[in-house]
């Protein structure tokens, strides 16, 4: 297996569902911005509503630092807007839900399952170069935690802006951090 982190995201456009209209969402659209890409495996199942309501609830945090979230299924925007539509959950969901019909970015970001053509649960944190700088992938059982993701993009956007300081485990802005040298070796 090949990491992702530190590589471009690939050239892509999509049909998205987003706040009531169908739009086409591209790199374009990320560019110069922090992007979470939150991959789950289907619309209308368990787990799935529970974590993007959970994402909705926190919309407005990931927006105040800047970060725009966007939810990605093999789903169709279709598909997504009649979720949208019937769940109370997903009702409460203002970011766009991107329609990976192909596979193509699920594929991309090494999450399609070829067994069931579904999404795992993957969570990416890409920069405003567009690069990847924190991947992670759950198995479809397991949901996540967008408290947790809202502090691995503090941490990016900290380390971004201070590249000689690093965040520790259970770092939280404001908090100290460590910068690396010869002088913490074994001191930690």
């Amino acid at each position: 297996m090949k990491t992702i982190i530190n590589t471009t995201v690939p050239d892509f456009s999509v049909e998205a569902y987003v706040d009531g209209e169908f739009k086409k969402i591209s790199r374009d659209d990320i560019a110069g911005k922090w992007a979470i890409f939150f991959f789950y495996p289907a619309d209308f199942t368990f787990v799935c509503p529970t974590e993007l309501l959970d994402m909705a609830e926190n919309y407005d945090k990931f927006r105040e630092l800047g970060a725009e979230v966007y939810a990605v299924s093999t789903d169709t925007q279709f598909t997504h807007k009649a979720w949208h539509d019937s769940s109370e959950s997903i009702s409460k969901v203002k970011f766009p839900m991107l329609a990976d019909k192909t596979g193509y970015l699920s594929e991309a970001f090494g999450v399609l399952n070829p067994d069931d053509y579904l999404a795992y649960r993957g969570t990416f944190i890409v920069n405003p170069e567009g690069l990847i700088k924190v991947a992670e992938v759950n198995d479809n059982g397991i949901g996540r935690n967008s408290d947790e993701l809202l502090r691995k993009l503090e941490a990016a956007q900290f380390v971004a802006e201070h590249g000689d300081q690093v965040c520790p485990a259970r770092w939280r802005r404001g908090e100290k951090t460590l910068k690396p040298g010869i002088d913490l070796v074994g001191k930690i």
